[in-house]
């Protein structure tokens, strides 16, 4: 299985390069793998049906399963398993879905766009809904639910160009993932409630969780909520017929075999075990007979083709959803064969609208006459299909709704005789629409227009529409084999071994209410006809699609009326009101804690202390009063590097190496950014703002308090005394920081890193908008002596002429060349002195950065104090070779480090799982090296070299964004200019 889900998901990494090579007939080589999938799980149904899956027994002969440990803490795993119920539903998505493949290659033509990527997501959804209704952890069946859902909304919203295909695919994404957030809070309530996230515990300890009432109750409805809006049920029924902006074989694959199904699957599986909850029936039952009949009552309604399946498919979903929620094994006997039938004959009905569409033109009945005698064999895999949807007998439709209405006869309630009567009208209701669809398609009308010229389709056109009408008609016919995997799934549950599903059953209340439904839907469909003028009915009511956008649209008032009065462009604002939020709520906490205060206090443990606290005030001060924005800067700066003082007197030389690297590129970046910048801040102390410096200082006071009360409050001894022992003991490392960040604590520095990427793919996006970031400029491209940011030398008159002429004979000097870039510079911007310092220390400070990286472990430094060196390096040379000489040292694009950098991390951490540890996990060898003598190596170093390249390419993208670009502004060229200077020659922006 876990092959099946990997091969899935590898074909779709791989469809971009297959689709390159060989077109749209990669559609047949993609369609391979789960026609692979389809014949292994075809080969192991024996070993899953004759499992004993007697829910009460304890299961001592299991289905098929495996259990890979996760995230132990949380109770998570890798966890799969293998019922009938399952398998039953995987033969539909990996047979239809192979099916539909094969399809596509002859749908698209090679001359379409992005087909490579639509094959790539129709394969992954085929992974994710494999990996959904197989998966026996809920929080890993959550996590397939909403891949789904993403993927849904990418294959929904293919045809880019159409606002209504986007608005489509957001409509669906907004509704399916609001009913998945809600089905989560259920899932955690179930999880918590038994102690486990795995299915087959929480429907083993049923009993015990409906012992506790009201609670489960609460948690079943949720997940109901998120099952009914994944299968389009009232009131989230209106989505799917808008999701038919899709392609025609993303309709016959997700809103007919899979997608869809998934809410008819959890259903399913809960059924079991929670069918005598308080809200079930109302919700299941109530809610699927209400969607069967206003579904197919809209379906009477529609023109397009697509639209009447969508409305029929809602109309379906609903009643199939019903008969599970009947919660008697006959009934899931029943609809297990009715969810068969339903992904067979909707799968042929969906791909036929798509060969009538491709061929004519048009999926309007009212343009469409005469099909049946230009497309015979399509006419004739249509009518097999349209007639198992109406339940016309011989086929398999007619087999299950049989079964349907045998086990409603048997539910001894009322409403179960309510629920009867509403399907006999939804199924009256199925057949005239069904009719509808066949005779709107290939029929002729008494509005006709002229006949459309169309080819008819080719038999490999042809070919999934006849594999599917035929198992439609055999299974129909000889039904045994949907019998054997319906039964098996009862007696799971404890149902009869007497069931059967038959082409005739004879004479008995089951065939009359069939006939019943039958002659209501021949009523139907002739008044709908006798009744149709060729005009869209008006609805008299408003409808749920209406409800939606206005709740959208109320939405979208709140939130401008909300950010044109927070969002004002002030960032004094923003950070008054962050401000204020740290100040009321922890302060708001603290004073309603009763906690002893200190009796011994200590003024400092070393007199340098109180040294560097009056300089870092005096910092602080110096910086507000200050008139220019770089005193203001040196001054802050100044704070900083008080606390590298105060870290290292403290014996903590790893937090203060960090603090003096992370101080520097932060001045570095300041003092780039300032040159964009007026120079004077017009403040001083006159001007400034009470509220503010109240603010400030109550924050401060707030601060201390919350610090001193804490530590008065410790009555344990402090978990930090565990450190040193877990550092060396289980991280393999005498550095307790390092080995917190990689290994003990490595999920927050992952997550880290992550928000790092994350900030500098924003501040490149922000400024670099509307252009790309421009290829490597090479210093043999530009001129010698041709770059001038602008900068003047500093002094009196005559110092300057003296220092203009030691710079122009520098710059002349034919053996000078200490930097790749250094003669782009005009003479005025070169510095002897700091391009030789430059060249001489670049490569020492670079060997500084590695061993600071492989030391780390053992010794202050890391990963990231490694990184922040050497983009010190890099930082060196752009400001003595300006911004050429930075675009010569940066030979890999900060993206791809930052990129490669979190890839790395996340490969340290996903191999442990191949070998069956947890994620994460870290290893260690010892070894000896002739000279080098002793040595041991920890896998963390990988994740540790992950985090330099993330920091280096975060460095090389400030220097990039802050030093570059304000160099091109300032040199009187744009950006647009520098980048593309095609662009700019035909635009006219320039100098």
């Amino acid at each position: 299985m876990l092959t099946i889900l990997s091969a899935l998901f590898a074909t779709a990494a791989l469809c971009p390069i297959l689709f390159r090579a060989f077109k749209r007939n990669a559609f047949y080589i993609v369609a391979v793998v789960p026609a692979v999938g389809f014949i292994w799980l075809l080969f192991q149904l024996p070993t899953v049906l004759s499992s004993d899956q007697t829910l009460a027994s304890g299961a001592p002969n299991a289905p098929p399963s495996l259990q890979i440990d996760w995230i132990s803490g949380l109770n998570i795993g890798l966890n799969f398993r293998m019922d009938t119920l399952s398998a039953t539903i995987l033969l539909l998505i990996l047979g239809v879905g192979a099916l539909v493949l094969f399809y596509c290659a002859r749908y698209f033509k090679n001359d379409d766009p992005q087909i490579g990527s639509f094959a790539a997501k129709m394969v992954a959804f085929a992974g994710a809904m494999t990996g959904l209704v197989t998966a026996d952890d809920i929080i890993i069946m959550f996590i397939f639910w909403e891949i789904t859902s993403v993927l849904s909304y990418l294959l929904i919203g293919f045809s880019q160009a159409l606002i209504t295909a986007r608005r489509s695919a957001m409509n669906a994404l907004i509704v399916t993932t609001l009913g998945g957030l809600v089905m989560l809070a259920g899932i955690l309530m179930l999880g918590a409630a038994s102690g486990s996230y795995q299915l087959s515990e929480i429907l083993a300890s049923a009993e015990q969780l409906k012992a506790m009432g009201t609670y489960t109750d609460v948690a079943i409805a949720l997940v109901i909520v998120g099952a009914l809006s994944k299968s389009a049920l009232v009131p989230f029924h209106f989505w799917l017929p808008g999701a038919m902006a899709a392609p025609t074989p993303v309709s016959a694959y997700l809103h007919a075999a899979a997608m869809v199904k998934a809410g008819v699957y959890l259903i399913a599986r809960l059924a079991p075990g929670f069918a005598d909850t308080a809200f079930w029936v109302p919700m299941t039952v109530g809610i699927g007979i209400t969607t069967m009949l206003i579904g197919g009552f809209r379906a009477l309604k529609q023109y397009d083709l697509k639209l009447i399946l969508a409305f029929g498919t809602v109309s379906q979903l609903g009643f199939i959803i019903a008969v599970f929620g009947f919660g008697t094994p006959e009934a899931s006997f029943a609809a297990l064969a009715m969810t068969l039938a339903h992904g067979l004959f909707k799968a042929t009905l969906f791909l036929s609208v798509g060969i009538i569409d491709h061929n004519t033109g048009t999926r309007d009945i009212r343009k469409l006459t005469g099909l049946r005698r230009a497309m015979p064999i399509l006419a004739t895999t249509t009518g097999i299909a349209a007639a198992s949807m109406a339940g016309i007998p011989l086929t398999l439709g007619f087999v299950a709704k049989e079964g349907v209405y045998e086990s409603a006869l048997h539910l001894d309630s009322w409403w179960g005789t309510a629920a009867l009567a509403g399907i006999v009208l939804g199924a009256g209701l199925t057949l005239a629409y069904s009719l509808r669809f066949f005779f709107g398609a290939f029929g002729v009308k008494k509005y006709k227009v002229e006949p459309r010229s169309c080819k008819p389709p080719t038999l490999i056109f042809l070919a999934p529409l006849l594999v599917l009408s035929a198992l439609t008609l055999l299974l129909g016919i000889y039904p045994h084999p949907v019998e054997l995997l319906a039964k098996h799934w009862s007696a799971a549950q404890g149902g009869p071994a007497g069931m059967h599903l038959a082409a005739f059953a004879g004479f008995n209340a089951a065939l009359g209410l069939s006939a019943a439904s039958i002659t209501l839907g021949v009523v139907f469909y002739l008044i709908r006809r006798a009744t149709d003028t060729g005009a869209p009915l008006r609805r008299m009511v408003i409808s749920a699609e209406e409800l939606y956008r206005m709740s959208v649209n109320a939405l979208d008032i709140a939130a401008i009326w909300i950010t044109g009065r927070t969002q004002r462009g002030s960032l004094s604002f923003y950070l008054g009101v962050i401000l204020a939020v740290v100040l009321v709520v922890p302060l708001g906490i603290a004073l309603s804690v009763q906690t002893p205060w200190p009796s011994n206090w200590v003024l400092a443990d070393h007199p340098a202390q109180i040294v560097i606290g009056v300089i870092i005030i005096a910092g602080a001060v110096i910086s507000i009063i200050a008139p220019k924005r770089f005193m203001a800067v040196l001054m802050v700066s100044v704070t900083g590097y008080g606390m590298v003082a105060i870290f290292a007197l403290q014996g903590a030389p790893d937090l203060a190496l960090t603090q003096l690297l992370v101080e520097t590129i932060v001045l570095v970046s300041f003092v780039l950014a300032l040159r964009a910048l007026p120079k004077r801040l017009w403040v001083g102390l006159t001007t400034i703002k009470w509220g503010r410096a109240l603010l400030a200082i109550a924050l401060a006071v707030m601060v201390i308090y919350i610090a001193i009360a804490m530590l008065a409050a410790r009555g344990q001894a402090s978990i930090s005394l565990q450190w040193p022992d877990l550092a060396y003991y289980e991280g393999y490392g005498k550095n307790i920081v390092n080995v917190a960040l990689v290994d003990l604590r490595v999920w927050d520095t992952f997550g880290e890193i992550t928000v790092l990427a994350a900030a500098a793919t924003g501040v490149a996006s922000l400024i670099f908008a509307g252009r790309g970031f421009g290829a490597r400029v090479r210093a043999t491209d530009v001129a010698p002596g041709s770059i001038d940011s602008g900068s003047e030398a500093m002094g009196t008159k005559e110092e300057k002429e003296v220092e203009l002429r030691m710079a122009r004979r520098f710059a002349a000097s034919s053996n000078q060349d200490w930097l790749m870039a250094g003669n782009t510079l005009v003479a005025e911007r070169r510095s002897i002195i700091f391009e030789v310092v430059t060249r001489l220390m670049f490569h020492s400070v670079l060997i500084l950065s590695v061993y600071t990286l492989l030391a780390g472990h053992n010794t202050p430094g890391g990963g990231f104090a490694g990184g922040l060196i050497a983009g010190l390096a890099l930082t060196i040379r752009y400001l003595a070779g300006g911004r050429i000489e930075l675009s010569e040292s940066m030979r890999i694009a900060p993206g791809m480090l930052i990129g490669g950098g979190i890839a790395l991390a996340g490969v340290a951490g996903i191999v442990p799982l191949f070998v069956g540890d947890e994620i994460f996990t870290m290893y260690a060898w010892e070894f000896w090296l002739p000279v080098f003598g002793e040595h041991k190596f920890v896998t963390s170093t990988i994740f540790d070299i992950g985090v330099y390249l993330v920091v280096l390419g975060l460095v090389q993208d400030v220097l990039r964004s802050l030093g570059s670009e304000i160099d091109l502004l300032s040199e009187g060229r744009s950006p647009i200019e520098q980048h593309d200077p095609i662009h700019a020659s035909t635009t006219g922006v320039g100098r």
